[in-house]
């Protein structure tokens, strides 16, 4: 049932980062976006996240600050050059979201490794502590809620959804809809996933952490 989840909770983040998109068109905001997959989950590292976020960041800015650019200039003198670590990256994170209001959006966060979630979250609460004008926006299954505010120093505004009947009937509709072998299914199977599936699927929620400054 993951990939089902996944599906629908990606759905309504969707809708989330598409208005936070349409306000930034209109005002000096940045939004960045990140979602985690239960299959790619060695290469979705902290690093390479934050790198992901950071990018998308720098890509909507006319300029790019003079501290990101010495920072990369410093990598390249290592012998063989390298990327920016970690804290580097969190350091560059902190310089353009204190320049500018930004929205972070995480999907899927439980599909983060633990370990890396720790040091996600961690980064996280570091980027808030230089820039409190940030805010972050977080989906994930009711298990990691309680990490999420201890590591966020509690600063979290939850909010619980759970998906109607209707609305799961109405996706799986629309994805039946897009087979590209439909013969491969009679109506006595369709019938069967349209019953199935809404009375399995386990509860979902957003957590949105609307984070202010700090005291």
């Amino acid at each position: 049932m993951r990939g089902k989840e996944q599906a629908l909770t990606s759905r309504d983040s969707s809708l989330v980062i598409d208005n936070l998109c349409d306000q930034a068109r209109v005002q000096s905001v940045a939004v960045t976006c990140f979602c985690f997959d239960f299959a790619a989950q060695k290469e979705q590292s902290p690093t390479s996240m934050l790198g992901a976020l950071l990018k998308q960041v720098v890509g909507g800015l006319e300029g790019v600050p003079v501290e990101i650019v010495q920072a990369y200039r410093d990598q390249k003198k290592v012998i063989g050059g390298r990327g920016p670590g970690l804290s580097d990256i969190v350091n560059m994170l902190q310089t353009t979201s204190s320049e500018k209001h930004t929205f972070i959006c995480i999907d899927a966060l439980d599909e983060c490794v633990a370990e890396h979630r720790a040091k996600l979250l961690n980064s996280l609460n570091k980027i808030l502590q230089k820039s409190p004008g940030t805010r972050i926006f977080v989906t994930g299954r009711p298990h990691i809620q309680d990490e999420i505010g201890r590591r966020l120093s509690g600063r979290v505004t939850t909010m619980r959804i759970t998906p109607r009947r209707g609305d799961i009937i109405s996706y799986l509709r629309s994805r039946l809809d897009e087979d590209t072998t439909p013969d491969a299914m009679d109506s006595s199977l369709e019938a069967e996933i349209l019953k199935k599936i809404p009375e399995d699927i386990s509860e979902m929620y957003v957590k949105s952490a609307a984070l202010r400054k700090l005291p």
